[in-house]
């Protein structure tokens, strides 16, 4: 199978999330994942666009979201920008901390971290990036690769 790219460049709006979150489903379906897997990306996707438009861009309308897609037959990497502020990742406080637990935001990157298999933080000045990658596994065999 050969790469396949495709992007897509949001307004700052929530329904922007929506767009890239049935986006991510369908190519993720396209990719041969799992029902259950193709949910998952969907909402890590969904989450990564949130933040973008919440937190980087402050839902401001000359600023965009970029989300692109690029699959292989070893797995799909999304990559979603925003054109805001940029952020420092070792500054997000934990969700799981007791103090953390019944505050309404603050669970977008942990569920990220935990439906992807890699992600990383780009701070691109103005600007960030989140790249999220979910390995594609042969049948019949479990756990994350590369690991």
């Amino acid at each position: 199978m050969n790469a396949t790219r495709v992007s897509y460049t949001l307004e700052s709006t929530l329904a922007s999330v929506n767009k890239a979150e049935q986006a991510a489903a369908e190519v993720a379906a396209k990719s041969c994942f799992d029902p259950d897997d193709c949910g998952r990306i969907a909402m890590a996707v969904r989450e990564a666009t949130v933040n973008a438009i919440l937190h980087g861009n402050r839902y401001d309308p000359s600023k965009r979201v970029t989300v692109s897609f690029e699959s292989t037959a070893e797995a799909l990497t999304v990559a979603v920008r925003d054109e805001g502020a940029g952020l420092d990742p070792t500054t997000l406080p934990n969700p799981l901390a007791p103090e953390n637990l019944l505050k309404q935001s603050g669970r977008g990157i942990f569920l990220i971290q935990t439906f992807m298999d890699e992600i990383h933080f780009r701070n691109l000045s103005p600007g960030n990036e989140i790249t999220m990658i979910k390995f594609i596994r042969a049948p019949g065999r479990s756990g994350k690769q590369g690991g």
